[in-house]
């Protein structure tokens, strides 16, 4: 019998997998040449309060390989939409500034607007609780300006080194790629918990203002401190403002996930739907102009982009308005290729030593050059100069334009000296004369430590159903961190801001309130003294600023989405008469059925249908009207969706109005059961016959407000 074999040992080495893994715990920090880091945290200025220098090694090596991890896609506000149109001034701004397109009030500026979300991908949601991008190109005469800001005023960090960090943390964490467009995780409160200077963002993210309504519905902000600089050379610091002429609105968490789900594309399609119908959004230019001298006046450094400036400290001046009336012909050669930047700037428009916009001017010159491929980004018809480029910089890859001649450089004789350079006089751009002094150092202004003073004021300034939602957002948040160290002191950080506030929040995650041990000596550098680091709060000059709040904001039914659930047997002059009056006032109605199609009046009228109750939902629309017939609203109370359409629109805090029958309706749903014989105590309900009442302007009047008194009488199941 012949013996069986053994198998033979293979002498193979096994590949080890972790060979390229970096293992960084208990090590020192190094750029990406091996030299130890002493301050990540600062980059090199020139004088605690001075610009950002160009020999910062660490600070261009660390943007640099930031600005290119990601091709072609943008690292951030990667998902946007956009649109043409102009922008007028009201009257000359020539006291303040020289820039020709703030001058002529019959001018109209071609501009291009670019909304978007931060932190997702391009195929992420557009109802994110997020930032919102807010980036403006205006093509003036004297070349093309940018005004690239965001939603909210403010941001999470002062310095630009930081920002890789940020945006690190916000992504989706890099073992799983997990979560998408969320900031609710573990590596996005790890970093926050340690970065105190992020609390006054913070409060701004968690609040209402992080999920718009609309992008049409939304404040712009410029964000940092610019100067403006008139014809004798005289400057001012300045703060801009785009105020919507819609007012400011959100939407409701709950509703905002649930929009995520039946339409992720919500923001896009109304920005889009909204100017093809005529309905143009527009927004009034505001500045906030702060003379030189009083530079040191508040108790905040104007190059703190962490801090604001109070409305009631130095008001908003309306200067202009810009008006969205044109669609992008093509989404990817206009809308994707835009290529933005706040150092793009026209003579009159300056720049400060903000530490967050030093370093932004120096990064994204860097990511068009990934993102787009190529130093000729600015040939893109989207991003062309309606004045006439001349300059000596040539070829490179995709270059179109055909320069002649034989010099291609400066100064020369060939070329008989062209292109010249131009005078002050003759527009020609001159970089404001600051006097700067100081030491090569990383460090940060004292003026730069206070943390917590204008949290507080905002979170202060909210109406209280707007406190519950900042409430309601930390403990979503928080409750996903899987690490209880990390909520632990995100706590301890938001008793900084208010103890009610972090008391609220730490109930719901089971945690005591406890102070932050080394709050502030761990992130501004290894030599950093932590004494030097101890004015947590400074005293604001006022307690309260109403224009923090949406809760006063103005109201217009122009553009909203009333639906109206109908059946066979709808009263057709019910219908007619509630539609009629809404689109009286610009609002737009959508006829919703239980199938596509058309349904029939009560005359025996056929009524085409918008939408079935399988492809639409109560979150697309921003009020319900139930109008009258018996045989209409007898069908809809056996349909399961047209009951939950109805309680999640009261649940949202939404309009409601029910005619005649339509009360039946109403009562057969949850919301029956919160509103019998309670009508007058529940806001934003109206019921009664449209035939002999008010109903209906009652009802068209309140479509754009949210009654969240309702918040307070418990929960609808939806």
């Amino acid at each position: 019998m012949a013996k069986k074999a053994t198998p033979q040992k293979e002498d193979k080495k096994e590949i080890d997998l972790n060979l390229n893994k970096e293992n960084s715990t208990e090590t020192f920090m190094t750029t990406d040449q091996g030299v130890k880091i002493n301050d990540d945290t600062n980059s090199l200025k020139a004088g605690e309060r001075g610009p950002s220098l160009l020999e910062d090694f660490i600070l261009r090596e660390k943007i640099t390989h930031f600005d290119h991890e990601r091709i072609p896609e943008r690292v951030v506000h990667a998902r946007g939409a956009a649109a043409h149109g102009y922008f007028q001034v009201y009257e000359s701004m020539s006291k303040y500034t020289k820039a020709g397109f703030l001058q002529d009030p019959s001018l109209k500026t071609p501009v291009f607007v670019r909304f978007s979300t931060v932190a997702g991908f391009r195929g992420s949601t557009d109802l994110a609780r997020d930032v919102r991008g807010f980036a403006v190109k205006f093509y003036t005469e004297e070349g093309n300006y940018d005004l690239v800001g965001n939603n909210i005023p403010v941001f999470f960090i002062q310095d630009a080194i930081k920002f890789p960090d940020l945006i690190h943390a916000v992504k989706p964490e890099p073992n799983n790629e997990i979560p998408q467009a969320a900031s609710a995780h573990d590596t996005f409160w790890d970093f926050i918990s340690l970065t105190p200077e992020s609390m006054h963002m913070i409060m701004w993210a968690m609040s209402d203002r992080a999920l718009p309504r609309s992008y049409r519905m939304m404040e712009g902000f410029g964000v940092h401190t610019f100067r403006f600089i008139n014809e004798k050379g005289i400057a001012h610091f300045v703060k801009f403002h785009w105020k919507p002429l819609l007012g400011i609105h959100s939407v409701v968490w709950d509703e905002a996930q649930k929009i995520s789900g039946k339409d992720p594309d919500f923001h896009r399609r109304d920005l889009y739907e909204a100017i093809e119908n005529g309905a143009y959004p527009e927004w009034e230019f505001g500045v906030q102009i702060i003379p030189e001298k009083d530079e040191h006046k508040y108790g905040f450094d104007l190059l703190d982009p962490t801090k604001l400036i109070p409305e009631e400290l130095v008001p908003v001046q309306r200067i202009g308005k810009m008006v969205l009336n044109r669609n992008p012909d093509n989404f990817f050669a206009e809308t994707e290729q835009v290529a933005f930047h706040p150092g793009h700037v026209v003579p009159g428009i300056d720049f400060t030593n903000d530490p967050l916009l030093q370093g932004r001017l120096f990064s994204y010159t860097d990511t068009q050059l990934s993102r787009l491929g190529s130093p000729n980004f600015h040939e893109i018809p989207i991003n062309r100069s309606v004045n006439a480029v001349h300059n000596n910089q040539r070829d490179g890859h995709m270059r179109q334009q055909i320069n002649k001649g034989q010099a291609s450089y400066h100064p020369n004789t060939l070329g008989g000296g062209c292109p010249y350079q131009a005078k002050m006089s003759e527009g020609g751009f001159a970089s404001y004369q600051e006097r700067v002094d100081g030491n090569k150092v990383r460090a940060r202004s004292q003026s730069f430590m206070d943390f917590f003073s204008q949290a507080t004021l905002f979170f202060s300034s909210q109406s209280k159903p707007e406190q519950k939602h900042i409430i309601d957002a930390l403990r979503f948040e928080l409750g996903k961190v899987q690490t209880v160290a990390i909520r632990q002191r995100m706590i301890g950080l938001l008793a900084y801001v208010d103890k009610k506030l972090a008391k609220e929040v730490a109930d719901n995650l089971g945690l005591e309130v406890m102070p932050v041990e080394g709050l502030l000596n761990h992130n501004f550098g290894a030599d950093a003294n932590p004494e030097d680091y101890q004015n947590h709060k400074a005293k604001q000059s006022i307690t309260q600023s109403p224009a923090l709040s949406m809760a006063g904001s103005a109201k217009s039914v122009q553009t909203r989405q009333v639906a109206i659930l109908a059946a066979n047997g709808v009263d057709g002059a019910s219908l007619k008469k509630v539609k009629n009056a809404v689109e009286k006032e610009g609002g737009q109605v959508k006829i919703v059925a239980l199938t596509n199609g058309a349904i029939t009046d009560n005359k025996g009228n056929s009524i085409p249908v918008d939408m079935s109750l399988l492809t639409s939902a109560s979150v697309l629309f921003d009020a319900l009207y139930l109008p009258d017939g018996e045989q209409n609203n007898k069908a809809l109370q056996q349909d399961g969706d047209a009951i939950h359409f109805i309680n999640e629109t009261y649940k949202h805090c939404k309009a409601i109005a029910a005619d005649g029958a339509g009360a039946e309706l109403l009562n057969a749903s949850y919301v029956g059961m919160k509103i019998k014989d309670k009508a007058n105590d529940n806001p934003g309900v109206f019921i009664g016959k449209s035939s002999n009442g008010s109903i209906v302007a009652d009802f068209v009047s309140a479509i754009p407000t949210r009654f969240y008194e309702r918040e307070e009488k418990g929960k609808v199941p939806a």
